[in-house]
Order: structure tokens, then sequence, then C-alpha cells
């Protein structure tokens, strides 16, 4: 039957359920979205800049602890090629796992992560605390703010970056001294500390620092602004204010991807400057380190070695330590142990 609108008369249009379903179901999680942020936002408020600190010192360490013990053996192999005159491939890098493996035992892929874990403790943890701090000075911690500020986003990045790279080189330093020498001639931490002191002096601690700074700047800033950014199109799109776990290990991967790529010719450097004296090279200043390994080695055989050991390394690393620092520094921030300290 067809009906009419009439003057005066009112035609009722019901929807299918399906639809009125669809759409309620929608405004549902749209609602809970905007909960679930201005939830968020109100407990930031309720916590103390010390107490912020705190949570993400405590995080950071852990996440990327974890992150690190993860890909361990595969950073190993990476720095191995990384200062050699040797062409990388993943057989040849397959070769040296199981050479490893036979001459040393399985626990010789985990070999300097004693060192790794001295400086990577301290170093995510000073570098995610950082990052909250310098988001904060820089005013880039909202949603809105990141939008109109991207640039500010890198920066705070960046300098997150310098920050734990200038407390913690010396830790980095010995843990490039540890992944390529036999455990006869470092067999400490404390003995390569030592033993730099001693026969190379106090200076030497601080060996290949510029490349390391010059490198975390593209590295950091791009890593940490592609995360963010990220999650900020996240929210955007689907109106859901924390994205899940899986969703977070995608981003954290394509910002490792980016932020290593971007970086990795300084890496190169700073390994050289870091264990010329373990390889008996020459690596003295960035200039000529570069123009020593493009002359060898080439581009691609030389600056870029290994870099595709990274490709699948470093995705993995960073995901996890983003999503592992997302999550404990959210778990952290509802514990009373952090209150009132």
């Amino acid at each position: 039957m067809n009906l009419k609108e009439s003057p005066g008369s009112t035609i009722i249009r019901r929807h299918p359920p399906e639809v009125l379903l669809d759409v309620d179901i929608k405004h549902a999680e749209e609602s809970l979205g905007l909960v679930e942020q201005k939830l968020e936002e109100h407990h930031k408020k309720t916590l103390t800049n010390k107490e912020r600190v705190l949570t993400s010192l405590a995080a950071g360490a852990m996440a990327g602890a974890i992150a690190k013990t993860v890909i361990a053996p595969l950073d190993r192999t990476k720095i191995n090629f990384q200062i050699q005159n040797k062409k990388f491939t993943f057989r040849e890098a397959f070769q040296f796992l199981i050479k490893s493996y036979r001459s040393a035992g399985i626990l010789s892929w985990w070999r300097g992560n004693s060192a790794t874990m001295a400086r990577v403790v301290p170093y995510a943890s000073i570098q995610y605390a950082a990052h909250e701090q310098w988001k904060q000075v820089l005013q880039v911690e909202t949603i809105a703010q990141k939008k109109s500020y991207p640039g500010r986003s890198f920066i705070a990045g960046s300098l997150a970056g310098v920050t734990s790279s200038t407390c913690t080189y010396p830790l980095d330093l010995a843990r490039a001294r540890m992944a390529v020498t036999h455990k006869d001639k470092y067999t400490t931490l404390a003995h390569v500390f030592l033993k730099i002191w001693k026969e190379e002096g106090a200076f030497t601690l601080y060996r290949g620092f510029s490349p390391t700074v010059l490198g975390v700047i593209p590295y950091s800033g791009t890593s940490f602004f592609t995360y963010e950014t990220l999650k900020r199109l996240h929210y955007e799109y689907t109106q859901r204010n924390e994205p899940n776990p899986a969703e977070r290990l995608m981003f954290g991967a394509l910002a490792g991807l980016l932020g290593q790529t971007s970086s990795y010719p300084l890496d190169i450097v700073r390994r050289r400057m870091q264990t010329a004296v373990v390889t008996g090279r020459s690596y003295r200043t960035i200039k000529s380190t570069l123009s020593i390994v493009l002359k060898e080695e080439g581009v691609v055989g030389g600056l870029y070695k290994g870099l595709s050991m990274n490709w699948v390394k470093g995705p993995i690393c960073v995901g996890i330590s983003f999503t592992a620092f997302d999550l404990l520094q959210k778990f952290f921030r509802w514990l009373q142990i952090f209150r009132n300290r």
C-alpha cells in the first residue's frame, strides 16, 4: 500500500533493525572513546610531574630491556658485519650465528647482553621519561597540539634521544667492544671500563660520540614522530582513544623502520670509531671514517651494510619497545606504589 503525505499528516519511516543496530554501535563506540579520553586526561591531571617521571622511567627501563633481549642475537650479528670490510648477506649472517653456537654455545648469541642491559635500561628509561618532559615543554601532549605542531613532535623525539645518548654513551661503547671480542679480552663490563681507562684514556669512553648524536637526531625524531602521528591518525579515524596492542606493534614497527633507515650510515661510522682499537683500523673523525668506508666498500656495501638485517630486527625491537612502554606506563600510573613519592 502506498502512503502519500498530505498537509497536516505525519509519515513515520522505520529503518530496518540492522541499520539501527549499526548506528547504535557506532554511537556507543564514539561515546566510549570520548569517555576513555576524558578519563585518561583527568588521570594525567591527578598525577604530579614527579609521579609522571617515575612511571615513565620505570616503564621505559622495562620496555627497553624486553625489546633488546628479544633481538640480541640479531644485534650482535649486525655489529659483527658493521665493523668489518665484509659483504653482508642473510646467509653469511646465519653462518655467523651457527659458527658462534658451535664454538661457544647458544649463550654466545647473547654475549655482551649484560653490557646491553646496563646501557639499554638507563638509556630507554631516560629516553622515554625525557620524551614525556620535552612534549610538555614544547606543548605537544594532546592530539590537537600534535596535529597543529608536527615539527615540535619531531623535535621532542630528537631531544629525548640526545638526552639519553649523552647520559649513557660510555655504556654503548662498552657493549660494542664486548660484542666483537672474545671473552678473554674483556671479561666483564667493569673490565671494559678499567682497561679502556688505563690503556686508552678516559676520553676514549666518548669516542664516536659525535656521529652518535648526529645519528640519534633523525633516528629518535623520526621514530617518536611516526609513532605519535600514527596513534593520532588512528584516533581521528576510529574515535578510539587507545590502539590495541597489535596496532601499537604495527605503528612501532613502521616507526622503527623509518627511523633506522634515516640514520643508518652514521650508525656504521659510530661502530667503526668505537671498535677501531679492536679491529686495528684508524677511524678518527666522522669525515675520515665516511671517506674510508665509501672508498673501500661503497655506499650499499659499506654505509648501508647490514641495513636489511636492521629492517628485520629494527621494527621488531622498536615495535615491542613502544608497545611495552605504553602499556606498562599506563599500568604503573594506576598503581598506588608510585603515588606520593
